[in-house]
């Protein structure tokens, strides 16, 4: 197959570009670096069947001409983390929102199939765990601008399900729940990859928060298997689907855990989240995903225990930084 993936230069891009690679399909990648880095597809591009353009999805000429030369879009351009999306709210609902209406309508064109990664932001302050895709979602006020992502990303969904009912565009929903692994960066909040700069350089490390909240981990090898398997289901479409681990920990237990697999001397910080990001933050006690209908439909299944990523997350870190 032709695939073309938005954010393609990204962490989870890269990683779903070279699993494509690898099992023989032509890829296509665009990426206006504003989160992503060449670091991540420096080793792809001489590869057979990989071409990348350093551009952005608001150039509608060039997204026209690459998703017509596609059979499906893997839309991951998005705002991530919770720092950027708190320091720079405007740009995270236009880029979510044009962004994904831009893609959609280029693909409706053609009738490409689309792939959207949407996130597990969208539960909001639901306390009906685990959450379901079925679920009724709660989002804060609007005047919290800790919510401007969830909402923007909601959008998104409402109008990828339009297209598919309306314009018969074949989409495909994944909420992604805390999906991480090598070249992740912690430039943007990322927790696991800052935990983990912080303990082998000796820093303190900062658990925002009262770190009691609860978080699951999924290796971002288990995330792309599930984008490629559903991205092929013909079943798939018109739905959505939770990609994530059914293994809960809390934060500040991970603060702990990253510190015994590193064997840091760093010291754990908490934070008030007024500090960390602004007055009146407001955050999830718990996220914790129903994975069933992934599993039933094409196997999905978190593979990797944490303490496993946390160690491969590490050596990669190490090898980055000289250690």
């Amino acid at each position: 197959m032709r695939y073309l993936i938005t954010g393609g230069a990204g962490f989870i891009g890269s990683h779903l570009a070279e699993s494509l690679l690898e099992g023989g399909d032509h890829v296509s990648v665009i990426d206006d670096l504003s989160t992503g880095s060449m670091r991540n597809i420096e080793h792809l591009k001489d590869r057979r069947g990989f071409r990348y353009s350093i551009d952005s999805i608001f150039n509608k000429p060039l997204l026209s001409e690459l998703v017509d030369d596609s059979d499906c879009v893997i839309h991951l351009a998005a705002a991530v983390g919770v720092k950027l999306i708190v320091e720079s709210p405007v740009r995270t609902i236009t880029l979510n929102v044009e962004g994904t209406s831009l893609v959609l309508d280029a693909a409706v064109k053609k009738r490409k199939k689309v792939l959207l990664a949407s996130t597990s932001e969208v539960y909001g302050k639901s306390e009906s765990f685990p959450f379901r895709e079925s679920g009724d979602l709660v989002i804060g006020p609007s005047n919290k601008g800790r919510w401007s992502y969830a909402c923007s990303k909601l959008l998104d969904e409402f109008l990828a399900i339009a297209y598919h009912k309306e314009k018969g565009l074949p989409v495909v929903i994944v909420r992604l729940f805390n999906t991480v692994g090598p070249r992740q960066t912690g430039q943007y909040g990322m927790v696991i990859p800052n935990f983990i700069k912080q303990a082998l350089h000796g820093q303190p490390i900062t658990v925002y928060g009262s770190g009691h909240q609860t978080r699951c981990f999924v290796h971002v090898r288990d995330v792309v298997g599930a984008l490629v398997a559903l991205s092929r289901e013909p079943k798939a479409v018109g739905q959505v689907f939770n990609l994530g681990s059914g293994q809960e920990i809390s934060i500040l237990e991970l603060a702990r855990l990253v510190k015994r697999i590193a064997k840091s001397q760093s010291s754990i910080r908490r934070i008030p989240y007024n500090e960390a990001y602004e007055e009146g933050f407001e955050d999830m006690p718990r996220r914790v995903p129903d994975v069933s209908k992934a599993r039933k439909l094409v196997g999905f299944k978190a593979t990797v225990r944490l303490a496993d990523i946390i160690a491969d997350i590490i050596e990669h870190q190490r090898r980055c930084d000289g250690l």
